[in-house]
């Protein structure tokens, strides 16, 4: 059913907006509040645009871009802060691949 990448959610420091892809709606409330938390702080935070997307293995990528006349963009402050999203939330972004992995590639994962 998914060939390419395909967009969870983000946000974007420029629009002061966040995005949930409507085909992840049937997430938890929870699950969503925390996402949108993730990734308003993150933009708040840092600068740019935050957008987690799954890849066509179903592996989940926090990707972070920037304008190029954006000068208060924090580069370096980016990259750790993506360390450390994926080491306080590993949990939570290990069960969104597993969910992606069943429901949307239709994978037949056991543990």
């Amino acid at each position: 059913m998914y060939q390419d990448r395909v967009v969870l959610c983000g946000a974007s420091s420029y629009e002061k907006k966040y995005y949930l892809n409507e085909d992840f709606k049937a997430l938890p409330q929870q699950i969503q509040d925390e996402l949108k938390i993730m990734c308003v702080l993150f933009t708040e935070d840092i600068g740019g645009v935050l957008t987690l997307v799954f890849d066509e293995e179903g592996n989940l990528l926090l990707e972070v871009s920037a304008n190029e006349e954006d000068l208060l963009y924090d580069d370096i402050g980016s990259e750790l802060k993506i360390r450390q999203i994926r080491k306080e939330k590993a949990e939570l972004l290990q069960s969104l691949e597993l969910y992606y992995k069943v429901f949307f590639l239709g994978e037949d994962v056991e543990e």
